[in-house]
């Protein structure tokens, strides 16, 4: 089944503009721009529409706002490009769309993709930010990891010894849970946490170091898009505090989380210290290797599966999914 399985990229748009190609391969978009790269590079990729199982649609927000273009414009552009998509072939109308995806990992796409109803509500949204306030659906959309590229340090590994710091967490206060989290916490004697973002006057890359001394790295759901953080903490060997409610976590129907971090609701922020000190220093220990263990494996190589991982979840029952067998045999845990 897999090797039938084709996606069809449609080909319209100047790629000098907004379309085809990402705007770039680095910083806090680079997921994107992977998955835009992956696709095109894919084996599932196929020149013949009336073969393909799906439908990409090309079209990058984040480049929009490269050149300056206004949120009300951005969906104008949006909005005129899936028309014409819609009445130059007959694909759309089949399905009314549900056959189709676009990739939008930032809180520029939601924001210029949300005015274009028949977009969000038919099509499978590949997003970085899969919280459900911001209009993810969860049995349609699809959760993509938010990887930051390249990573300033190496991986952290076998070094449980050097983690002496329970928790840790810096940030913007852009969202209730953050707020909440920095005035119970910052002045507490055993968690790490900063009222704000690490100066960079303080030293050379002090907040990817902090990352190897802690245990356990708090990631707070943020105002809109999901922040890098929990492919930081991933890869520097910190595990992983979810603290989201209504959060759909990447392959969260394949990977058991729970292996490999922490995973709690909001209200759990009152009692941060006491659940992470509650852990058996045994449990830790499991985490910590589980998390080693796929370290690798999570940043890109989700990045190429997630592309393999996007179609029949929506339009065939998982259980006949051959991309739930794909990822099956991928799986690092």
């Amino acid at each position: 089944m897999e090797k039938n399985f084709k996606v069809y990229i449609y080909p319209d748009g100047d790629p000098n503009t907004f379309y085809q190609t990402p705007r770039k391969l680095t910083g806090k978009y680079a997921s994107e721009g992977y998955f835009f790269q992956n696709i095109r590079e894919s084996r599932f990729r196929t020149d013949d529409p009336d073969q393909a199982d799906l439908f990409f649609i090309p079209i990058s927000c984040h480049k929009m706002r490269g050149k300056g273009t206004s949120y009300e414009n951005m969906t104008i552009i949006v909005q005129n490009y899936i028309e014409s998509l819609i009445s130059k072939y007959p694909y759309w109308n089949r399905t009314l769309g549900a056959d189709h995806f676009f990739v939008t990992c930032h809180d520029v796409g939601v924001r210029a993709t949300e005015g274009v109803p028949l977009l969000v509500k038919n099509s499978i949204r590949v997003v970085c930010s899969p919280s459900y306030d911001v209009g993810f659906i969860p049995h349609k959309d699809v959760a993509l990891p938010q990887v930051l590229q390249p990573f300033a340090l190496p991986a952290g590994g076998n070094d449980i010894e050097n983690r002496t710091t329970l928790g840790f967490w810096a940030g913007h206060r852009n969202s209730k849970i953050r707020v909440i989290l920095a005035h119970v916490w910052e002045n507490d004697t055993e968690l790490d946490i900063m009222n704000n973002r690490i100066n960079r006057a303080t030293g050379h890359l002090v907040y990817q170091k902090r990352f190897y001394k802690t245990k356990y790295c708090i990631c707070p759901g943020g105002s809109q898009v999901n922040s890098a953080r929990i492919a930081d903490s991933i890869h520097y060997g910190c595990i992983p505090v979810i603290l989201s409610n209504y959060y759909d976590l990447p392959f969260n129907d394949i990977l058991d989380w729970h292996k490999f971090s922490v995973i709690l609701n909001e209200q759990d922020v009152y009692q941060l210290k006491d659940i992470l000190k509650g852990i058996p220093d045994t449990e830790f220990v499991t985490l910590h290797n589980n998390l080693v263990k796929g370290s690798e494996a999570f940043p890109m190589e989700y990045t190429s599966c997630q592309i393999r991982c996007i179609p029949y979840g929506h339009v065939r029952p998982l259980a006949a999914s051959p991309c739930h067998q794909i990822l099956k045999c991928r799986r690092i845990l």
